[in-house]
């Protein structure tokens, strides 16, 4: 049948401040982006535990009357890698079934993009980085986290120049993820393959660094300069497979250009799928970056889903589903469009799509009103979390599909969790098109000019202590409570079970919930 149809960290430069020494190499990208703005390519740090080798100091050319000196661009190294460093910026605790990070402070950077050369920094803040009103960034110039070529910003009105280096020093909170441990499945010297449990990030992308499964495999597994080789949609669990090596990853590569690959899933849908093969090739189109949203439409690129029924045990059927294209969310998208969702899809199974839940296509509203009605369902649901979006990313201007009109707007950032989608890169279930954090505060500028960091609760932050908090002026975060979601709301029933390849095939077990006697 076809359908052609921890403790308390100060930051870098605080320390160094403190002590009176010269502050250490930036990490990190820019301020958060708001949206319809292309995102900063990133410096990348090199591999772990290795320096620079130092450089020696350029002259400084001679400068006319009151011009204002611009350092060379500093080389950067070409090699994405996590080290001690990285990790140590903050440890995670365990609560009610959940992973949890502790808040921390981490520097975004950028270099001046040559549109910004003779505007404003003010001027750059107010209309490409429209998360924070422009209170915001006048308060952090006045605590001393703004800065322009390692010196503090004092005045926004400051015009950019070519090659001027920005950091951004701002308190990070990450949202919560299951608390089942990541299975290693096999490892060898070319090779790590894993288990990934739902509600995880493959790398850091959007609001998440540290609950990323490269993050954790780095922390509690020692696990370090991997390769992703393919990705998963972060409501996604199981097989997941990693390179050791730059050259066991243009080998794998090389295998996925061919269509050498082979990938099986496994979910769990609404109602008597059909007892014979279907075969799905309606085109998907994306319709929300920052929500992340797809669904089917003629301008969409095309792609191609067989589906196999396993079992049916009276109300939904257990479906083995073989992607042969790899478009974002192909496989929840087509499903929606058969009339079989995924049982527990936070996104394709919602009446935000309509009587008919988008089945045939028939959603009977625009972008904008699908969007509207989907966002407003999780709201009245406490449950904006499960989609990776908090209300404040709902708060600044509206975003555009292309994301934005630069070139780097094409690759997720690794180092530094902001990201930006590479729609159809290895996997049909690969989800990087989560917002970037945003943050919203009208009175910043009651902020007292001489208050820097302000930092109250346990200082030991021993792991797992409910009381353990650490407060920062400036950040909307810390004066907002939010409902957690339940482990429950964390898993969604589709599984990546098997990952096949020209010399390799890794598999992991049926989950719980494919199962042919399980009952909800």
């Amino acid at each position: 049948m076809r359908h052609g149809v921890r403790r308390a960290v100060w930051p870098a430069w605080v320390r160094a401040a403190r002590i009176g020494v010269q502050p250490p190499p930036p990490r990190g990208d820019m301020a958060e982006r708001g949206p319809g703005t292309g995102r900063a390519r990133d410096e990348e740090p090199g591999p772990a535990g290795k320096e620079e080798a130092a450089a020696p100091a350029p002259k400084k050319r001679r400068l006319a009357g009151g011009e204002r000196y611009v350092p060379p661009p500093r080389k950067l190294n070409p090699g994405v890698s996590f080290g001690a460093e990285h990790f140590a910026e903050t440890s995670y605790y365990f609560e009610g079934g959940l992973r949890k990070v502790r808040p921390y402070y981490f520097d975004f950077r950028t270099y001046c993009k040559g549109r910004w050369v003779g505007r404003s920094l003010l001027h750059v803040f107010g209309t490409e980085f429209r998360a924070q009103p422009l209170s915001y960034y006048r308060a952090a110039a006045r605590a001393g986290r703004l800065r322009l070529n390692e010196e503090p910003v004092r005045d926004l009105d400051i015009v950019l120049k070519n090659n001027d280096f920005l950091r951004n020093t701002v308190h990070r909170h990450e949202p919560p993820v299951t608390a089942q441990p990541i299975r290693i499945l096999a490892e060898d010297e070319e090779v790590v393959v894993v288990d990934k449990p739902s509600s995880l990030p493959v790398h850091p992308c959007g609001r998440f660094r540290h609950n990323t499964v490269i993050f954790i495999l780095g922390k509690e597994h020692g696990l370090r300069e991997l390769h992703t080789l393919h990705r998963l949609d972060r409501m996604t669990s199981g097989v997941l497979m990693f390179a050791k090596t730059a050259a066991v990853s243009k080998r794998i590569d090389e295998q996925v250009r061919q269509r050498q690959l082979e990938k099986e899933y496994v979910c769990r849908v609404v109602g008597e799928f059909p007892e014979h093969e279907v075969v799905c090739e309606e085109p998907i189109l994306v319709v929300s970056y920052k929500v992340g949203v797809c669904r089917v439409d003629a301008k969409g690129k095309p792609c191609q889903t067989l589906f196999q029924r396993l079992s049916y045990n009276g109300s939904s059927s257990v479906v083995r589903c073989l992607p042969r294209t790899g478009r974002t969310h192909q496989i929840r998208v087509h499903l929606q469009f058969l009339g079989h969702p995924i049982l527990n899809d936070p996104i394709y199974n919602m009446e935000a799509w309509g009587l008919h839940r988008g089945k045939g296509g028939r959603i009977g509203k625009t972008d904008e009103e699908l969007l509207k009605a989907l966002v407003e369902e999780h709201r009245s649901k406490q449950s904006l979390e499960v989609l990776g979006i908090g209300e404040d990313d709902l708060n600044s201007a509206g975003e555009s599909k292309d994301c934005g009109n630069s070139g780097d707007c094409t690759k997720s950032d690794p180092v530094n969790g902001s990201s930006c989608p590479a729609e159809d890169e290895k996997d049909p279930e690969r989800n990087d098109i989560a917002a970037c954090p945003l943050n919203s505060d009208a009175n910043l500028e009651t902020l007292d000019k001489d208050k820097e960091l302000s930092l109250c609760g346990n200082q030991d932050g021993q792991a797992g202590e409910k009381g353990w908090e650490e407060k920062d002026p400036l950040c909307v975060e810390c004066r907002t409570s939010r409902r957690d979601p339940s482990p429950k709301e964390l898993v969604m029933f589709l599984h990546a079970l098997r990952y096949k390849g020209a010399d390799f095939e890794y598999c992991s077990s049926m989950p719980e919930w494919a199962m042919e006697d399980w009952q909800e």
